[in-house]
């Protein structure tokens, strides 16, 4: 019987073992797609304690506590962090085979040194513990960065955002580089009218323009886009149900943008041909900057309409969508090709159905430019997970070029959240290693050896031209 969370945790053979020591272990972490607070970042913040780090905000937490039947109190509630904590210790024990188990203990371990397995009985003496070091300078949040290893993070910013605290990080020499990513969801949901008019009239007041027209709309956007390019942005995030590429013309999205700004109700036929439209732009625009642009796709979010207008919205009330995804993808991205101006593309797939027509869409549109011009992205949110990571590793290998993949990101809220790097790490080479012991393929280890770092941090450096 081997070890719990061992040093060779997840590496079946003596191939994976000797793969991720040598190999994957020690490289540096870029982390392009994170939910991470900057301005947390910008102070170099101390956390007054180890709930304030590891359970505000973790909506992964927070399902399984409700799961194990702990009042909202305990979770989001008024109860002390003391006392959320000691509901998290309680229920870490009923999350054996979720990959909770897994990272709440390796976050105990690689950040606090902390070799227990969490529950009630020692909850208060790690609680003290990781409080007490918590307070010192080297687990301030750039020193819990520079713990991991990391170089390059992405955080996700609205077009609306200053960017004060990523201006305050550069101007500060840290360790780390923390860069912005244009999320303008916003600017294009035209299922909310009048929430989208209220985002009109901030973006107005953000860059003294006066907002007339359809036109005057992307002139401000654009100005937006080319700001955050002036402070460091290089990449573009979306979530979407699934990508808009209806047919439209010109004069019928200024029709359209004339009726929001009147508060008039739209047709779905035109929320779908505004989101089209706002979505293609918004791909030229990435293209005539160079940025990588990504495209998280298939969530079906809040479900609870009782718990969601209590708590709001990314309180752990989503789940998988079975939205048709490749019709549209398709006629997106050729559009696209067929004017030249498709950018780098990362796509992630909720759905894990989905995988096969994800790892084949990609090589439709590979043009020799670059390698690896439109990838698959890693397992994300609920497909975040042992089985999500073989399963999309294992279909990018049938399908595509493993090869030339850029790798992990935490898709975290957590400044803990960066063992699960370690985690895909461990668990690329262990197929690695399988495949080498049952003689699939060669055992030329440094070939292989560069592989696996390439996949680790190579490619998305490259990529990303970070």
């Amino acid at each position: 019987m081997k070890n719990f969370l061992d040093e060779n945790f997840l590496l079946q053979t003596e191939t994976a073992q000797t793969l991720y020591h040598e190999f994957a272990k020690d490289m540096p972490i870029i982390d392009y797609h994170n939910h991470l607070m900057p301005d947390q970042i910008a102070q170099d913040k101390n956390f007054e304690n180890i709930t304030q780090v590891w359970l505000y905000g973790d909506h992964y937490k927070w399902r399984a506590m409700r799961s194990n039947g702990v009042d909202e109190y305990y979770i989001t509630g008024a109860a002390s962090d003391w006392e959320k904590f000691e509901k998290w210790a309680e229920t870490v024990p009923y999350t054996l085979r979720n990959p909770l188990y897994h990272w709440t203990h390796l976050e105990l371990q690689r950040y606090f040194d902390i070799h227990e397995v969490l529950s009630s009985a020692n909850a208060k003496k790690i609680y003290d513990e990781c409080n007490a070091k918590l307070q010192t300078p080297e687990y301030s949040v750039q020193g819990l960065l520079r713990k991991m290893n990391v170089k390059t993070l992405c955080t996700t910013d609205d077009p609306l955002d200053n960017l004060e605290y990523h201006q305050q990080i550069k101007n500060s020499n840290a360790d780390v580089v923390i860069l912005p990513a244009f999320r303008p969801d916003k600017a294009m949901n035209a299922d909310d009218v009048p929430g989208l008019n209220t985002y009109i009239d901030k973006l107005a007041a953000v860059t003294g323009t006066a907002i007339a027209d359809y036109d005057t709309y992307l002139a401000a956007l654009k100005s937006r886009h080319d700001y955050f390019a002036e402070n460091g942005a290089s990449v573009s995030d979306h979530g979407l149900e699934q990508i808009y590429a209806e047919d439209y013309t010109e004069e019928e999205i200024k029709a359209i943008f004339l009726k929001i700004r009147k508060h008039e109700a739209i047709s779905l036929a035109d929320n779908l041909k505004f989101k089209s439209a706002m979505l293609f732009q918004f791909a030229l625009w990435d293209h005539e900057k160079g940025w990588v642009q990504q495209f998280h796709l298939g969530a079906l979010r809040n479900n609870n309409d009782r718990l969601l207008s209590t708590l709001g919205p990314d309180t752990g009330f989503d789940s998988i969508g079975d939205f048709p995804q490749g019709k549209s993808l398709s006629k997106f991205l050729n559009n696209l090709d067929l004017n030249n101006k498709l950018a780098k593309t990362i796509l992630y797939n909720l759905n894990p159905a989905d995988n096969e027509l994800m790892a084949t869409m990609i090589g439709n549109y590979q043009d020799g430019t670059v390698a690896g011009k439109v990838q698959w992205g890693s397992g994300w949110w609920f497909l975040d997970q042992k089985q999500g990571m073989i399963n999309q590793i294992n279909a990018l290998s049938n399908l595509g070029l493993l090869s030339q993949f850029v790798g992990m990101l935490t898709d975290s809220r957590s400044f803990l959240s960066y063992p699960r790097h370690e985690y895909f790490r461990r668990i690329l080479c262990d197929l690695f290693g399988t495949d080498v012991e049952n003689g699939e393929i060669p055992y030329n280890k440094e070939w292989l050896g560069q592989v696996i770092q390439n996949i680790c941090f190579n490619n998305a450096k490259t990529y990303f031209n970070f």
